[in-house]
């Protein structure tokens, strides 16, 4: 049985921004952040509709540390 993934509101904010630079598409950044293109494309929708409040939650800094080296490697293009 696999354990379900949670994600800092940190995490979800920086994939979210990453969809919005130019000539990037959603399924490409949830592709290199192995994530869904679903579950992206619902972070981004409750970010436009909830703003600051969206992703209200705990993190860990552990969490907040794996996303940042996530977001840095999507930005090198490397691979996971």
């Amino acid at each position: 049985m696999s354990k379900r993934r949670r994600y800092s509101p940190e995490f979800k904010r920086e994939a979210v921004e990453l969809t919005r630079q130019s000539g990037v598409t959603l399924a490409q950044v949830a592709r290199e952040l192995g994530l869904g293109a679903g579950m992206l494309g619902r972070w981004r929708k409750e970010l436009e509709q909830s703003g600051a409040v969206a992703f209200g939650g705990t993190s860990t800094p552990r969490d907040e540390e794996i996303a940042r080296l996530k977001r840095e490697n999507a930005r090198l293009g490397v691979a996971p």
